[in-house]
C-alpha cells in the first residue's frame, strides 16, 4: 500500500481550492481556519469577502478527495483518508491506496 501525507497547508490548501470552487472565486481569495474539538471533530470555517462558511469532517474528506484527483493527479475514490491532530504538525490528513 501506498501512503502519502498532507501536512496542514496541504489541508488548508485542498479546502481553499474547494471553497473556492463553489464560490466561483480564486483560491487565493479565500481564507480558511482549521479547528477541533472532541465534541464537533474537524471543522473549518471558510471566509470570502467576509462571509463565512462552516465545514464538517465530512466537507473536509470531500475537499481533500478534490485536491487529490485535481492537485496530485491521483484516484481519490480508492484512497482511505484518515485526518488526525498532529501534536507537532497541526491538523494532517493520512492517505493509502
Amino acid at each position: 500500500m501506498e501512503k502519502i501525507t498532507l501536512l496542514e497547508q496541504e489541508v488548508i490548501n485542498a479546502l481553499c481550492l474547494f471553497h473556492a470552487k463553489f464560490k466561483n472565486v480564486e483560491p487565493q481569495a479565500v481564507e480558511v481556519e482549521l479547528m477541533y474539538d472532541d465534541a464537533s471533530g474537524f471543522t473549518a470555517e471558510a471566509y470570502v469577502n467576509g462571509q463565512m462558511d462552516f465545514y464538517n469532517t465530512v466537507n473536509f474528506i470531500t475537499a481533500i478527495r478534490l485536491y487529490i484527483d485535481e492537485q496530485l493527479n491521483r484516484d481519490s475514490i480508492s484512497a482511505r483518508i484518515v485526518l488526525d491532530l498532529h501534536d507537532d504538525e497541526g491538523i494532517i490528513a493520512n492517505i493509502e491506496w
